[in-house]
């Protein structure tokens, strides 16, 4: 079970920061990733992390801006979003992949696993 919180609406330039509570099963050895919903567009990946914390890898719209990080023991995914922009406006949702795929990371098909999603409004 994945819970995602911490999203709101916010100004532009404005910071929020997501957590994703992972329930059932340790962390340690999955992928990990947050990826968008946006009305009318397919879902968008945003940000990854591989099993060990190692590799990081952005949409490069949010590169700078977003930082993906987990902590294991906690068994929770992060996403740090600043300078968010109206564009970043989207339901972000949280999914645990079993396996990394070095070049296909960023496919929403390659996560077994999703929260409910958590929507950021990003407003002028």
């Amino acid at each position: 079970n994945l819970v995602e919180s911490g999203g709101g609406a916010v100004q532009t330039g404005g910071s929020l920061k997501l957590s994703c509570v992972v329930s059932g099963r340790s962390i340690r050895t999955y992928a990990t990733a947050w990826f968008r919903d946006v009305p009318g567009k397919e879902r968008e990946f945003v940000a990854a992390i591989n099993w060990s914390g190692g590799s990081e890898y952005y949409e490069e719209s949010v590169k700078g801006r977003f930082t993906i990080s987990k902590d294991d023991v906690k068994r929770t995914v992060y996403l740090e979003m600043n300078d968010l922009k109206a564009t970043d406006t989207a339901v972000y949702y949280c999914a645990l992949g079993e396996r990394w795929y070095t070049s296909a990371y960023h496919y929403a098909n390659r996560y077994e696993y999703w929260g409910q999603g958590t929507q950021v409004t990003v407003s002028s």
